[in-house]
């Protein structure tokens, strides 16, 4: 193998080495196996579930496989598979693939979905619109309802966009000034920090007569704002655990739960089918233009400042909704 051939067979990859230490790495580039594609990767989304293992608790294992934790890949395909015969080389695509940190990466060909002409040139991190849609769905959010939303993230704010366009009235719940301003972009009618959860309570009590609401999305992943969305939801309304709470045990009121008798509904999906269902369900908001997430798109690095990207989603700097890793 001569030098350009050698160059051409290798690729880029991020490699964890240590809690809150990564380099970039030459490494072999993959070949895709019976029924999967290459991607050639545009880009990346950087993940809140992505910082525990930044942090490095004592489950993690380091050095991490090349490309690690990222998992919102998008991009063009590179080369194909036996048996793949419905995707080609050269098309744009979205995919549930898992070592997206780095310049390519292996899919299932099953987990590969198409983008159409309509979105070139704009980023597309597939995976969370897709769990967003998802979400969206098992919310069950009906026409004049009210929804709260508690925590105004990426998820937070494409979620009220979601149940504005349903014909909701959304309560947009976060602790950041600056993330209540995109919840109103986003469409939501009532803004409210979260400086006190029993402020919060009585403020929601007022905006709803007493009533409280009928779907509450819990965005936040953390033990207290998982308290105020119990305390939110009314008799009979339906509790959303949309929240990636990866750092322990929780407790639940459970005398609160029985009260009031809501349904509690667990958001989170691993059937891939499923998965797959929701992200074909974002490119189709996007692109028929009910969902406009670009703005949301707040902060972009090339993939040797991933640290800088993983640090800024984990400090949430002022206007920070989400950061993308560019690879093309």
């Amino acid at each position: 193998m001569d030098g350009a051939q050698a160059r051409a067979a290798t690729m880029r990859a991020a490699v964890l080495t240590g809690p809150g230490k990564l380099h970039t790495a030459k490494v072999p580039r993959p070949e895709p196996g019976p029924g999967q594609v290459r991607l050639r990767l545009e880009g990346c989304g950087v993940c809140a579930s992505n910082l525990t293992p930044w942090e490095g608790p004592p489950w993690m294992e380091f050095p991490t496989a090349p490309g690690a934790l990222g998992h919102e890949g998008w991009g063009v395909i590179d080369a194909v598979g036996d048996g793949v015969d419905d995707l080609k080389p050269g098309q744009r695509v979205a995919a549930l693939s898992y070592n997206a940190y780095a310049e390519y990466d292996l899919a299932e060909a099953s987990n590969v979905v198409a983008l159409p002409a309509s979105l070139d040139g704009r980023a597309f991190p597939g995976e969370p619109l897709g769990c967003a849609m998802n979400i969206f769905r098992r919310s069950d959010i009906q026409p004049g309802q009210t929804v709260a939303i508690v925590g105004i993230g990426y998820l937070g704010a494409v979620l009220t966009r979601l149940a504005t366009e349903a014909g909701a009235r959304v309560i947009a719940i976060s602790r950041r000034p600056g993330a209540l301003k995109t919840a109103r972009a986003m469409g939501a009618v009532e803004a409210l920090g979260m400086e006190g959860r029993h402020t919060v309570i009585e403020q929601v009590r007022e905006l709803t007569g007493g009533a409280f609401c009928d779907r509450v999305i819990e965005a936040a992943g953390k033990q207290w704002p998982l308290d105020l969305a119990a305390e939110l939801t009314r008799e009979g309304g339906r509790l959303v655990i949309a929240g990636y709470h990866q750092d322990g045990p929780r407790q639940v009121n459970m005398q609160l739960w029985n009260w009031r008798g809501f349904d509690v509904i667990n958001a989170h999906e691993r059937d891939p089918a499923v998965a797959v269902r929701g992200l074909k369900e974002a490119v189709e908001a996007v692109a028929s233009g009910r969902l406009d997430p670009d703005p949301l798109l707040t902060h972009a690095y090339p993939l040797e400042r991933l640290a800088d990207a993983l640090n800024a989603a984990r400090d949430r700097p002022e206007g920070f909704m989400k950061a993308v890793v560019t690879l093309a």
